[in-house]
């Protein structure tokens, strides 16, 4: 089932180590419905991560993560249940779909490039948790600058002849009353009456001279980080450029948190957090299953899982911020299997997965508690769009029945979509309140399982429609 919902604040509240494997199933248990099993299995996976760190290094050092294999139709919550684990984890997670590499020599991405994305997600993730502790900093250095914009220094005056002391009681006279007016500045800064007053400020450019790089490696394995190269080449090039305080404020807030943030540091602890605490989502594995035929498209599937082989078992990739070991990266890994099994992967490959769990199709029951049980279930959602026009929407009980069970007669007389079916049967049924909404400002609509048939039925009945449509 996928229901991307955002994060709460009682989820970063909760402290990781103190989770047992029944929490961390009551969690995701907030956000997918049904999978017991793969629940389980994820639970357990993290569980023993936080066991690992408290061993001896010696001995943590051997032990090795216990991939997963999750087997089940489109829909179901395979992706959703590691994209949930991953945030509760507040672990760097990167989903990709197997299919998109093949072996050398074919045209697809090199599969190294997904330890390198998910060394870019975690650089990102330390930066955005280091902005939190600069900000403030950051905030007060920018309004300095702005205040210098607005009100430039005075130099104090220089005599030759004149007596020291009249000098400086000139010069204190001054600096009180320009200090008074830079307070009167900042006081009304803060207060926002100087937003829509124009500044000129220094910015940096970002365009740099148009070159060529001929190589016969891929970009992606060539070990060079362009962005930071550029400006050593070419110079950090600044122009004048004249925009309101509000918007000179917040570039300066910006330009403030990148001189704050040591990046040496966030990179290293990003590379850290990647191979201690990374999780990969390999979608479509059942995609690549299969032996070498020898002929026809089919003749690279094996040479694809030979290259992913050793990512899984453990090797070190080469990144532009430095080397970083995959031994102790979670990999989960995803498929229908509906027309290949497991045991059609290399049994190298196979090995590398010690843990299967099967998920089950979603039941009519399935569907209903998908409505209305999830923190943010899609009839929490409709209901907040909704009312952000002003109008009130409500589901009856026998409503939420009639849209599972219109989603669950599709699904089996159609392509069986899991859970995503619920979306297309919600806005076919909601489509006339959408488009109407802004016109019906402080009106009350109740959807039952009248108005959900009035919406549906004809659609439904005609199977070749709805295969178009629903």
């Amino acid at each position: 089932m996928a229901i991307y919902l955002p994060g709460t604040v009682e989820e970063e509240q909760v402290s990781l180590d103190e989770l047992t494997p029944r929490e961390i199933v009551a969690e995701l248990d907030k956000h997918v419905i049904g999978q017991k099993d793969a629940k389980r299995a994820v639970a357990i996976a993290l569980r023993n991560r936080m066991r690992r760190q408290k061993l001896t290094p010696e001995l943590s050092e051997e032990v090795i993560p216990k991939n997963i294999i999750m087997i089940g139709p489109t829909g179901v919550g395979k992706t959703e249940i590691a994209r949930r684990l991953a945030k509760l984890a507040n672990s760097p997670f990167l989903k990709v779909e197997a299919s998109k590499f093949t072996e050398v020599g074919y045209v697809g991405r090199d599969v190294e490039s997904m330890i390198r994305d998910l060394v870019e997600i975690a650089i990102e993730m330390v930066r955005e948790e280091k902005l939190e502790d600069v900000t403030d900093k950051a905030e007060l250095n920018a309004e300095e600058r702005l205040l210098d914009i607005l009100l430039p220094p005075v130099a104090p005056p220089r005599t030759e002849t004149a007596t020291a002391g009249f000098v400086l009681e000139g010069t204190t006279s001054s600096g009180d009353s320009q200090s008074r007016t830079r307070e009167k500045l900042r006081q009304q800064l803060r207060e926002g009456k100087l937003d829509e007053r124009m500044v000129e400020i220094d910015v940096r450019e970002r365009n740099f001279p148009s070159f060529e790089i001929i190589s016969n490696q891929g970009v992606e394995e060539m070990d060079v980080n362009i962005k930071d190269m550029l400006p050593n080449i070419f110079g950090q090039r600044t122009k004048k450029r004249k925009m309101k305080v509000n918007e000179a404020f917040d570039y300066l807030i910006q330009e403030e948190e990148q001189r704050l943030i040591d990046m040496d540091q966030v990179t290293r602890t990003a590379i850290d957090r990647v191979e201690d605490a990374g999780i990969i989502f390999l979608d479509e594995i059942d995609k690549i299953a299969g032996r070498e035929s020898g002929h026809g498209p089919d003749v690279s599937r094996e040479g694809v899982q030979r290259d992913i082989l050793p990512i899984v078992e453990g090797t070190t990739v080469n990144t532009r911020y430095g080397m970083v070991r995959t031994d102790h990266i979670l990999f989960v890994a995803a498929g229908a299997f509906h027309v290949s099994k497991p045991s059609d992967l290399i049994p190298e490959l196979q090995g590398r997965f010690p843990i299967r769990v099967e998920l089950q199709s979603l039941t009519m029951a399935d569907f209903i508690r998908i409505l209305t049980e999830p923190k943010s279930s899609l009839v929490k959602q409709y209901t907040a769009l909704l009312e952000t026009e002003g109008v009130k929407l409500e589901f009856t009980s026998d409503a939420l029945e009639e849209i599972a069970r219109f989603a669950f007669r599709v699904n089996e007389g159609t392509e069986n979509i899991g859970a995503r079916r619920l979306h297309t049967i919600m806005e076919r049924v909601l489509d006339e309140i959408s488009f109407d909404a802004p016109d019906k400002k402080g009106e009350h609509f109740k959807v039952d399982a009248d108005y959900v048939r009035h919406m549906l039925a004809d659609i439904v009945k005609d199977q070749d429609l709805s295969r178009y449509i629903l």
